[in-house]
């Protein structure tokens, strides 16, 4: 510990946010469809035919949040553009309405003291694109190059920190293998690993897109989700064991397949052997264009998995025990993992690392007071915030904190049941009601402790 401020000065607490989740708007100003709106219309795909047409209509109330925002003494604020508001066949004609929807977004943020965190791509891509074959379509990077390129030469006067990809993992495997997101698709190992390695490269040519059109300073960072490991005790062994299975040398599941060629240049050697002829078809300079020189990797971490070594030596999950807690979403709560996520990550890529989310669902509702009550929440954020002090306290470098979300909204396959906000959103009037956590959250922000 370091004594009452426990985080530096100059830590970044922040709020995160997605486009589809939270926009609405989606045929205002141009804006053509995407994947998520294609696959919101899809019987039985999203729970209760939930769409987000309307969501928590940011696109109109976006003065009104940035000013609660504000009030909570956000330092930053992580939000993503929604490619075909800007594009809306995802290349060629821009959609000025569009971009200038986040100019004025963005510049009510800096206003605000608030420095934006901008992400490229949280999942929704153009119908348009997808129609090409999307992540499929090798052109996919070309396609993302250009529409980075556009959003970088209109907003890197006033923005310097750019994400390219939100967890390629789960738009990849989720959306591309199991079909439970979209575009809902259900491809064999082969297609699957391409499109892997498409949106890898799609990440490499929007980071040199990024340098190259910058007006100014830019810090271009990649936000995996962050799969972690717990040790089971803090023998060596099991230790050791919990880093091997965070980064496995073979498969696709853990993380060395996705950030290895991103942050180091190349994948695993074993895996490759692995996979055999499923294995992506790597043309000449396809590594140098994936693995561009970064400035932060973001982390998205909400539990962990607990790991022992295992009596042949291999790691081995240790099962959680009846009853363990979890959340809304049926996730464990593991507070360790905001300490050895980035201690791992921090120890093999050597970069400096924001949390990009993290959070809970939560059952929240308006009490007879008026207000919303949610001490789970706060019990949570007290949880994995001590946890990852104590990892800033042990020299991992971490920058910054985005608390998933910012407000309740559209969590995907699951519409709106699930809330991870600490603004509730009344969808049916759009009223905003921060909840106990958010006040919470704004004096912890004020005391750094």
């Amino acid at each position: 510990m370091t004594g009452t401020h426990d985080f530096p000065a100059d830590f970044l607490w922040g709020a995160a946010t997605a486009a589809y989740q939270i926009e609405g708007g989606a045929e205002a100003d141009g804006r053509g469809p995407s994947i998520w709106d294609d696959f919101c219309r899809v019987p039985k795909k999203v729970q209760d035919g939930d769409t987000g047409d309307v969501a928590c209509d940011h696109y109109r109330r976006w003065r009104e949040d940035v000013a609660l925002m504000k009030e909570m003494g956000l330092k930053a604020y992580r939000l993503s553009i929604s490619w075909s508001r800007v594009l809306p066949e995802g290349t060629g004609r821009v959609n000025e309405a569009g971009l200038a929807f986040y100019e004025r977004l963005i510049d009510e943020l800096r206003a605000a003291g608030i420095r934006p965190f901008v992400t490229l791509y949280h999942w929704d891509l153009p119908s348009a694109l997808q129609a090409k074959g999307g992540w499929q379509n090798r052109e996919v990077a070309d396609w993302f190059a250009e529409y980075a390129g556009v959003v970088v030469e209109r907003l890197s006067d006033r923005v310097e920190d750019w994400i390219t990809l939100n967890e390629i993992q789960n738009f990849v495997l989720i959306g591309h293998r199991t079909g439970v997101h979209a575009p809902g698709l259900k491809l064999d190992r082969a297609g699957v690993l391409s499109v892997a390695h498409n949106a890898l490269l799609a990440h490499g040519k929007a980071a040199r897109a990024i340098r190259a059109r910058a007006k100014g300073t830019c810090r271009v960072g990649f936000a995996p989700a962050g799969f972690t490991a717990i040790p089971a005790s803090g023998a060596p062994e099991d230790v050791e064991a919990a880093r091997r299975f965070m980064f496995p040398d073979e498969g696709c599941e853990g993380n060395a397949w996705w950030v290895d060629p991103a942050v180091l240049g190349r994948y695993p050697e074993r895996a490759l052997r692995e996979f055999g002829a499923d294995a992506p078809r790597i043309e000449a300079g396809d590594l140098e264009t994936i693995g561009q020189p970064l400035d932060f990797l973001g982390l998205n971490i909400y539990r962990g998995t607990v790991v022992r070594r295992g009596g042949d030596g291999r790691p081995e999950t240790v099962p959680f025990p009846p009853g363990y807690p979890r959340t809304l979403f049926g996730w464990v709560v593991t507070p360790e993992a905001l300490y050895w996520g980035p201690k791992f990550f921090a120890e093999r890529y050597g970069l400096p690392i924001h949390i990009t989310e993290n959070g809970m669902s939560n059952a929240d509702v308006v009490s007879l007071d008026g207000a919303v009550h949610d001490p789970q929440r706060i019990d949570f954020l007290r949880r994995y915030l001590g946890e990852l002090r104590r990892a800033v306290s042990d020299g991992v470098d971490v920058r910054g904190y985005f608390l998933w979300s910012f407000m309740d909204n559209f969590e995907w396959q699951r519409g709106y049941r699930e809330r991870f906000g600490i603004v509730y959103v009344d969808y049916w009037t759009q009223r905003r009601i921060p909840k106990d956590s958010a006040l919470w959250y704004r004096d912890m922000i004020r005391s750094g402790a």
